[in-house]
Formats: C-alpha cells, sequence, structure tokens
C-alpha cells in the first residue's frame, strides 16, 4: 500500500485511527506481564524488555521482526499449541505463513499481506500478539477479578480560630463560585424570604421595646456562620424572556463594539497604507525586474527552439544511425558467412588427404592391376596347356586312326 492509501484508509476509519496501534499496544504489554513473559521467556533467550512502544514505532526492523516472531511461538505454545521456535536467521516468509496459520485456526481473522507483518511493527503486528495472548490466557483460565479499593477515612475538617473572621468579598466569592458549581441545591425563594421578614417585623412592633443581650460566645457564633454559610444562598433567577435586559447587553455590545472601532481604526488605516505602499512598490519593483529580463527571455526562447530543433535533427540522426546499424549488422552476419565458406574450401585445398586417399586407391589399383596379369597370365597358360594338350590328343588319335588302314592294306 502506498503513502496516499494509507493516508485515505486511515481518514474513513476517523482521527483516532492513528492511536489505536498506542492502545493496542500498551494493553499487549499488560497482558504479556500477567503472562509473566519476563521470566518465562526473556530469561531464557537472553532478551531485554520491550518498551509500551516497541511494536508501534519503528526503530530497528530486524530486529523488532525477530522479537515478534520469538513472541509469537511463545504465545502460540502457551496456548496449548505445538510451534517451533523460530531462529534468528530463518526465512522470514515462512515463519510468517506459519503465524498467520496458527492465527486463522485459532480463530483470528488475518484480512491483512503478511508484508505487513515483515517490517516487524505496526497496527497489525500488535493485533496478532495481542490475539494470540488473548488466547493463552483463557488457555490458562485466567480471570480478571474485582477491583479492591482501599479504604478512605474521612478526615475531620478543623477550623482554624484566625480564619474564623470572613470578609463581605471573600463571603460573595464563595457564593459565586458555589451557584456555578452546584445549580441543583436548595434555593430561597424572595417572596417566601419577604413574607418571613414581615411577619418578623410585625411580631417586633406588637412587643414592647426591650433590651437584647446575647449570651454567646463571638467565636462560637463565628464557627456557626461559617458552617451555616453556603446554605444560606439567595440566587436571583433571570427570565429569559425579559427583553429588557436584552436590549441592555444589545445596547453594552454596541457600546464596546464602537469604542473597541474607534481604537483600533486608525491601527487599521495604518496598516492599509503600509499595505498599499508595499503592494506599489512590489508591483514597481516587478515592473523592472520583467523589464530587465525581456532580453533574458528573448535569448532563452531562441536557446530553446534551437534546441527543439537540434533535438529533432538529433533524432532524425538516431534513426538514420540505427537503420544503419542494422545494415552494417546484415553485411557482418553475410560476410561471416562468406568467410566460413572460403576457410571450408581453404580447409579442403590446403588439406592432403585426399591426395593421400588418392595415391593409396592408385597403389592398391596398381596392385590389383599386377595380379590381373598375373592371374591371366595363369589363364592364358593354362589355356595353352589345354590346347597344346588338346592338340597332342587329336595328333595321337590321328595318329591311331592311320596305323591300322596301313597294316590292313599288309594284308
Amino acid at each position: 500500500m502506498t503513502e496516499d492509501g494509507r493516508r485515505m484508509e486511515e481518514e474513513e476509519r476517523g482521527p483516532g485511527a492513528v492511536f489505536q496501534v498506542f492502545i493496542l499496544m500498551e494493553d499487549l504489554l499488560e497482558k504479556l506481564k500477567l503472562l509473566d513473559y519476563e521470566e518465562d521467556l526473556l530469561r531464557k533467550h537472553n532478551m531485554r524488555p520491550i518498551s509500551r512502544l516497541y511494536f508501534a514505532m519503528p526503530t530497528n526492523p530486524g530486529e523488532q521482526f525477530y522479537m515478534f516472531s520469538t513472541l509469537a511461538a511463545w504465545l502460540i505454545n502457551k496456548a496449548g499449541r505445538y510451534f517451533e521456535q523460530p531462529q534468528e536467521y530463518d526465512d522470514p516468509n515462512a515463519v510468517i505463513s506459519k503465524i498467520l496459520t496458527e492465527l486463522r485456526s485459532s480463530g483470528g481473522a488475518a484480512d491483512f499481506p503478511p508484508s505487513k507483518l515483515k517490517a516487524g511493527y505496526g497496527e497489525q503486528v500488535c493485533y496478532v500478539l495481542d490475539f494470540l495472548a488473548e488466547k493463552a490466557l483463557k488457555h490458562i483460565d485466567f480471570a480478571w477479578n474485582r477491583p479492591t479499593y482501599p479504604s478512605e477515612e474521612l478526615e475531620e475538617e478543623v477550623v482554624a480560630e484566625d480564619d474564623a473572621e470572613l470578609t463581605l468579598n471573600k463571603i460573595e466569592d464563595e457564593i459565586v463560585e458555589e451557584d456555578s458549581e452546584n445549580d441543583e441545591e436548595q434555593f430561597i425563594d424572595l417572596t417566601v424570604l419577604k413574607a418571613q421578614t414581615s411577619k418578623l417585623n410585625s411580631a417586633e412592633s406588637s412587643k414592647p421595646g426591650e433590651i437584647l443581650e446575647s449570651s454567646i460566645d463571638a467565636a462560637e457564633w463565628y464557627l456557626e456562620v461559617e458552617r451555616v454559610l453556603p446554605q444560606l444562598k439567595v440566587t436571583v433567577r433571570t427570565d429569559n424572556k425579559d427583553w429588557r435586559a436584552h436590549v441592555d447587553q444589545m445596547h453594552q455590545h454596541k457600546d464596546s463594539m464602537e469604542t473597541s472601532l474607534s481604537e483600533t481604526k486608525g491601527y487599521l488605516d495604518k496598516l492599509q497604507s503600509e499595505v498599499s505602499k508595499t503592494l506599489e512598490k512590489v508591483s514597481s519593483r516587478e515592473k523592472y525586474i520583467n523589464s530587465q529580463l525581456d532580453p533574458l527571455i528573448q535569448e532563452y526562447r531562441t536557446a530553446q527552439a534551437q534546441l527543439s530543433e537540434l533535438k529533432e535533427q538529433h533524432q532524425q540522426v538516431a534513426e538514420k544511425v540505427t537503420e544503419k546499424t542494422r545494415i552494417l549488422s546484415e553485411l557482418n552476419e553475410e560476410l561471416e558467412k562468406v568467410k566460413q565458406e572460403i576457410e571450408e574450401k581453404g580447409s579442403s585445398i590446403t588439406d592432403g588427404a585426399p591426395l593421400v586417399k588418392m595415391k593409396q586407391a592408385l597403389t592398391k589399383l596398381k596392385q590389383e592391376n599386377v595380379q590381373m596379369d598375373i592371374r591371366i597370365g595363369v589363364v592364358e597358360h593354362t589355356l595353352l596347356q589345354s590346347k597344346l594338350k588338346e592338340k597332342s590328343n587329336m595328333t595321337r588319335d590321328m595318329h591311331a586312326a592311320v596305323i591300322p588302314q596301313s597294316s590292313i592294306g599288309d594284308y
């Protein structure tokens, strides 16, 4: 999630969503203390205790992720499920996948990307650890007891003799303060108070004049006055429909506004004149700067136009260079092919293996011719012998046939 997306999500959730992670982290730390993680986990792995902002703010992502995975594995084991303790150099993705699998199997919701846990801090990290800590507390049958408050003994009010005398201003201030704080206390109606006063006056007028003497100590009288003073409040209730009071109040506000306006009008006029002078100076300075910068602006525009032309030319030349480069690569390929063919032909020309084979073939042919000549001679000799033998046989047969005829003639 990008930064803008995260801000939009926080705005949709409300202004207090930014501080939700701190509340989760504080609850998580209290639950870990209830599970006695300092004795069971930290001393075993030689780790330092975490603070109330450890997983709420980024400090060291690698260390925070290792602490998160270690706490998650310990809480899963505390909840009665076996989980292998991760090592510092394990694959973070595999560790997160195992933790989310245990979270889902325990009934927790994992509707956030796993990369949120890979950072080692944030609301998702606090949520996962808080959920696992809650499951561990349920597994050990932990229950919250009702709070016991210490008994507080009420201290008796001791009134010093020096504070017995109260001035009229102090009494009035206390009455005003108590009126603003306690609006629902008992009030004395003015009509009832007036009736009681008239009765007392009539009773005194009916009695003969006597000298009244008091036998009560003055200090005790002041203490009694101080004790009953809060109950002797006289409150005049103003009627909301009294338009005269509203008119008087409006006139008072009007007079105060006119007085304030007459005092501040001179300052405002002076401020207006100073602001107008400053604006005139700024406008004149702006015109001067513009007049001084006109040649530079023209030069800048001319240079910008030349730059655009040069960019177009550069683009055209770059296209031509690209085309020529393509043609050059094709020619290089053809040249490589021709070179390869020339090398093959040159190697075939300079190679003496075919000549050696031809010589060997000629030698073999000569040997075969010699053998053939020998065979032909043998065959001719055999044929000649057979012819001579046949001729001799014919001659012998002829002589044999002539001899008997001559012998027959002799007889």
